[in-house]
């Protein structure tokens, strides 16, 4: 079923009728839909679990269906509400083109006019997500030299040996792997690593370096994780 390997479609739509067909049949064709009758009901699900893609329809103030959209692409980061590259369809409230550029402007993948029909929102719907799975599938994977990582799997090998790491020192590589030239403050890494708003100290950082630094070193002659005196780390 297309809707079941992932968390399930927020329709978010506060016209009740139309949100019942469009959810009803969303289901009829396999998807998992969770249904929101205004932003704060969304925020609400989306903590519960992550959605797959979101389909913005009409929605009334505080919150407009493009502001929503917009507080969605500004999302702080992972651990909020919001993860801000979440795929965003808006079901606008006609087909002219003010509405469609506003929408593109504010972040939607695609948008629709009403009255918008099913069988055409099911087609798009699944022609974002084909998109987004694809990128989603290819950036799982790191590689850099002789060092592999699957930061979906969870797993990181050196040279085709498994690297036995534990969470955070796998954290760690991951984050310092997307960038890998870059070299990350110490408190930086304390913030998106260890998701430390105060409190955490920098020889949490150097003590999980450590000893990642000896378990990339037992596969492969490169130091890998590198001190750079007075800011951080980076990987190569």
């Amino acid at each position: 079923m297309p809707g079941q390997a992932a968390g399930p479609i927020l329709l978010v739509e506060s016209e009740r009728r139309l949100a019942e067909a469009l959810c009803d049949q969303l289901v009829a064709d396999g998807f998992a839909v969770e249904l929101a009758r205004s932003a704060e009901h969304a925020r609400i699900l989306a903590r519960g679990r992550a959605p797959r893609l979101a389909v913005i329809g009409s929605l009334e103030a505080p919150c407009t269906a493009l502001e929503l959209l917009r507080e969605i692409r500004e999302a702080p980061g992972s651990r909020g509400v919001w993860e801000r590259t979440l795929p965003a369809i808006v079901v606008g409230s006609g087909p002219g083109k003010l509405e469609l550029l506003r929408a593109f402007e504010a972040g939607a993948d695609d948008y629709l006019g009403r009255p918008a029909a099913y069988l055409e929102l099911r087609a798009r719907l699944r022609a974002v997500l084909r998109r987004t799975d694809a990128a989603g599938a290819s950036a799982r994977t790191i590689e850099i030299g002789p060092l592999w990582i699957d930061t979906a799997a969870h797993a990181a090998r050196m040279g085709g040996r498994e690297l036995e790491l534990r969470r955070m020192e796998f954290e760690l590589l991951v984050h310092l792997a997307r960038e890998p030239e870059r070299v990350f403050a110490r408190a930086e890494l304390l913030q998106s690593v260890w998701r430390y708003r105060s409190g955490g100290t920098t020889r949490t950082v150097d003590s999980h370096a450590s000893r990642l630094r000896h378990k990339l070193a037992r596969e492969d002659a490169r130091r890998w994780v590198i001190s750079v005196w007075g800011v951080g780390y980076r990987l190569i």
